[in-house]
């Protein structure tokens, strides 16, 4: 292989290696939080799932300090389970609730 190759191949492996590690910085910058609606989280995989609890939980405490691990996964749960049954598939995480399974809101 050839130096040019050689070198033309490095960063294009160190220019996917920026990107890829740069996507979830991203996403999570770009993520809702508690203004993600119920059926835009229902959608997202786990690990998006999990960045949208923690920003929503920052966001509800005011603290940017990331919450402990076993407090994500059960406003995870909650969240999965009311967003799962709302009327509305349009309200947003911070606003579902169990009245949210019986009125449109």
């Amino acid at each position: 292989m050839s130096t040019l190759r050689w070198t033309t191949a490095l960063a294009a492996a160190a220019l996917s290696v920026t990107l890829l590690s740069g996507c979830s910085e991203v996403a999570t910058a770009l993520n809702k939080g508690g203004d993600t609606k119920c059926s835009d989280y229902i959608k997202q995989n786990a690990d998006d799932q999990r960045v949208t609890i923690t920003k929503f939980i920052k966001q509800q405490t005011g603290d940017d300090r990331t919450p402990s691990g076993t407090q994500v996964d059960l406003s995870m749960a909650a969240v999965q389970a009311l967003c799962q049954v709302q009327a509305n598939g349009d309200t947003p995480i911070k606003n579902a609730d169990i009245a949210g399974i019986f009125i449109r809101k």
